[in-house]
């Protein structure tokens, strides 16, 4: 048997990942491709799968920490080569030499141990890492009594908090690190009042300890707390006491320097623990509104209402992904000044010719849509009227000019709303587009889609379809400067100059960002959409 350390894959693009999910319990055996976790990113969630058939052994991230491609995340005990296996009982038996040794060494040195004290200077251990990381908590205090493997104080790197701990028992005599502080393994943390045998004992056990490989191993969860010494208790606005605020001393010290009532601050941390850079932007939130109080371009908040008071209720944590969704809705709707152009399609033929196709996609294996139509009529649209190819630059100085044509169509999923993005439409027949969306949606509700998959869209598709509804007035997805949202198709009847003939009439509603595209532009837009609907053969030309 050998031991396999899994790491993230390849993210499609996205940076750093949270784990939301843990699938695994420790112990269970996992197959090739079983779920290991589950990762989320700012726009889709992935499932990352085993590489390994064996018994996962332990995790080395916890939910809620954050990851990104290459980091080591959990340990599966795997069927290995012969050789492997030699080397590794070669090893386990050197492992337990060097145990029998330390043991009968252990032993004479506590038979002559005497009562002679000294001072033993106390470093950091190896955390596996040469970088800097910040001391957010000191436990212990001058004159404690510590046991080996009590907590000395908290470490806090970019990813994780990890508990150091203390290599000898002793007294507490001098300390050599302030909260605060930022320091790297190997640094002098303390000094104790130890017994001279205790010392060699000591020194022995670690120098086992290296034998065998054992380090200190960071983890996003810390230890209990010790409780602090003459700290005054923090006090709520209102008198509630804040003892149930996860945040180290050099936080809430800060937050009482600012003026901040940490119960008001939501932690980024690990496991909701608050730092430094969470009351910062609490602080630069509230000036930020207070300045647009007093400006009077603020927005009246909603008050709150207790609903419990009407009935029964029940409070229900929006995802990650439904968050994001909502905050980017409210900032497009906030910053794009929106115009929704309505028009009917006259999808008769369309219909007829789809319908015919069916045969052909089943021995293809594909399903042909009406979506697969709309794309490619979009992405013709926006090859003759490139206005709507175009987003507005950051500096509002500008415009980008696309020469390349992806489209966007929006997937509801049992997690959220996500937009894959198929690529070069323009580039493509109906048969290879319908391929994509079929694809794109089947790993939109899985929730299997990568970050580049949701990247790079010029203009965006909504479509309710069978749904219902005569119409509706998209959202713009910025920075794209246009989105056509399309309802119910129904048989109307249509005056043909001497009689009414039913049609099947498909509801289009085409909202743009007026800062880029006028109503003239929308109105040619619409015009050559609908022609390419109403008469598919144009797509041809």
């Amino acid at each position: 048997m050998a031991i396999e350390i899994i790491t993230v894959p390849d993210l499609g693009g996205a940076e750093t990942v949270d784990v939301i999910e843990l699938s695994v319990q420790p112990g269970e055996t996992v197959e090739i491709e079983d779920s290991l976790l589950v990762l989320e990113s700012d726009k889709a969630t992935m499932d990352v799968p085993s590489p390994q058939s064996g018994i996962l052994l332990k995790y080395l991230v916890t939910e809620g920490s954050t990851v990104q491609v290459g980091d080591a995340i959990a340990e599966i005990e795997a069927v290995g080569e012969q050789a492997s296996t030699t080397v590794e009982l070669t090893e386990s038996a050197e492992v337990k030499s060097i145990q029998a040794e330390t043991e009968t060494v252990a032993d004479n040195i506590e038979k002559e141990e005497s009562d002679t004290l000294s001072e033993q200077l106390i470093i950091v251990p190896d955390i596996g890492s040469d970088d800097d990381v910040e001391v957010i908590e000191v436990s212990i205090a001058i004159g404690d009594q510590v046991a080996q493997g009590d907590t000395l104080m908290v470490l806090e790197s970019d990813k994780a908090t990890m508990d150091v701990p203390s290599s000898h028992a002793g007294k507490v005599i001098k300390i050599l690190v302030t909260e605060g502080a930022r320091i790297r393994s190997g640094a002098e943390v303390a000094i104790f009042e130890v017994n001279a045998g205790v010392v060699a004992q000591s020194a022995l056990v670690a120098e086992s300890s290296n034998a065998t490989g054992e380090t200190v191993k960071e983890t996003n969860s810390v230890a209990e707390e010790k409780p602090q010494k003459q700290q005054p208790t923090p006090i709520a606005e209102g008198g509630q006491e804040l003892n149930d605020v996860y945040a180290g001393p050099a936080v809430r010290l800060l937050a009482r320097e600012l003026g901040v009532s940490l119960s008001k601050v939501p932690g980024s941390g690990p496991r909701g623990r608050i730092q430094k850079d969470d009351v910062n932007s609490y602080v630069k939130g509230a000036l930020s509104q207070l300045d647009l109080a007093t400006s009077g371009q603020g927005i009246p908040p909603i008050p709150a209402i207790d609903f419990a008071q009407f009935g029964e209720i029940e409070t229900v944590k929006l995802s990650k992904i439904q968050k994001l969704t909502a905050s980017n809705m409210q900032r497009n709707w906030l910053n794009v000044p929106h115009v929704t152009h309505f028009d009917d399609a006259d999808i008769t033929e369309l219909e007829e010719f789809r319908q015919s196709l069916k045969r052909e996609g089943e021995k293809r294996g594909i399903r042909v849509t009406p979506v697969a139509f709309l794309i490619k009529a979009i992405g013709a649209s926006l090859q003759a009227n490139p206005e709507f190819n175009r987003s507005l630059a950051a500096d509002g100085d500008s415009y980008i000019q696309k020469h390349y044509i992806n489209v966007g169509m929006a997937v509801d999923t049992p997690r959220g709303l996500v937009v894959p993005v198929i690529k070069d439409v323009n580039e493509k027949g109906i048969w290879e587009i319908s391929a994509d969306i079929a694809a794109l949606a089947g790993l939109a509700r899985e929730g299997k889609l990568k970050a580049s998959d949701m990247r790079g869209g010029c203009f965006t598709l909504s479509s309710l379809g069978a749904i219902g509804g005569t119409g509706f007035t998209p959202i713009v997805n910025a920075p794209e400067s246009g989105i056509l949202g399309v309802s119910k198709s129904q048989m109307k009847p249509v005056w043909y100059g001497h009689e009414f003939v039913p049609r099947l009439l498909l509801p289009l509603c085409l909202s743009y960002d007026h800062r880029l595209i006028n109503g003239a532009d929308a109105g040619r837009f619409m015009t050559h959409l609908v022609r390419l609907c109403s008469d598919i053969r144009y797509l041809a030309l």
